[in-house]
């Protein structure tokens, strides 16, 4: 009889749940980074009525369901983006199990998808993408290009110490040449600070090889979604689009298709 561990649906149940708790931290993380608060006091509260939330209406995914939700105290409607960080949270903890399996790069990749998530929802919220994630999160990468790396679709994973540090020159250097170079031909700001740091942690995660597929992807997408979106609700140019999201979506695709990227389109074997 095979242990109860080795069970795909068992093991993939336990990572999604563990993976829900992170995302219910994570939104706490997104609602009180942007203000400078504190992240592990007070304890969480409706954000309506600041009513503490009680334990058994705490529980990642099944109290938004069970209160459908609203506040218990004053019926406030909740924002969606609860449940659905949660669930995102979930799901991307069991792909990267599948991903990496037990081992350091879980672990690595795991904070990484965090931050990412993180910054996605600030970034959409109010376009902004906090330094107190990108900044530690540069020296992170850092880091964990000292963890033994991972073998997935001949890509190494964490990167070497080398490629770690000329993805953070590349990953903030591209971009910040691409900001110069917009601003020299228009007199305006098209990108901020905060999209240069945070592909200079991607950078840092990936290695320098993930750089130009993430900017192409998140590039790609983003004007895809970008285009549609001034179309549809009739701003043109004036519509300002959040760039982060598409940057952490970028990461995410190398991450996990990274090598099939590469052959398809750039033709490499």
């Amino acid at each position: 009889m095979n242990p109860l561990w080795t069970n795909p649906a068992l093991v993939s149940s336990v990572v999604f749940i563990i993976g829900a708790v992170v995302g219910s931290f994570l939104n706490v993380c997104i609602v009180r980074l942007p203000g400078g608060e504190s992240i592990t006091h007070p304890p969480s509260r409706c954000p309506a009525c600041k009513a503490p939330i009680a334990f058994y209406d705490n529980i990642p995914l099944l109290s938004y369901l069970i209160l459908r939700g609203r506040c218990r105290a004053c019926a406030a409607p909740i924002s969606p983006r609860y449940f659905i960080v949660e669930f995102l949270t979930g799901l991307l903890a069991v792909a990267l199990f599948f991903r990496f399996g037990w081992g350091p790069s879980l672990f690595v990749y795991g904070i990484f998808a965090a931050a990412l998530i993180v910054i996605s929802f600030i970034d959409l919220d109010i376009q902004i993408i906090p330094d107190v994630i990108s900044l530690p999160g540069i020296v992170l990468g850092l880091l964990a290009s000292f963890v033994p790396a991972a073998r997935v679709d001949h890509l190494s994973l964490p990167p070497s110490p080398l490629d770690a540090f000329l993805g953070v020159l590349v990953g903030g250097g591209v971009l910040y040449l691409v900001a110069w170079l917009y601003e020299l031909a228009t007199g305006t700001e098209g990108m901020g600070g905060g999209d240069i740091k945070l592909l200079a942690m991607i950078g840092a995660f990936l290695g320098w090889p993930g750089v130009p597929l993430t900017l192409f992807f998140a590039s790609l997408v983003g004007a895809l979604i970008g285009l549609a979106l001034m179309v549809s609700m009739g701003k043109g140019l004036k519509l300002r689009i959040p760039f982060g999201p598409f940057l952490c979506l970028g990461a995410l695709s190398y991450l996990f298709f990274g090598r099939w990227l590469v052959e398809t389109y750039f033709l490499l074997d």
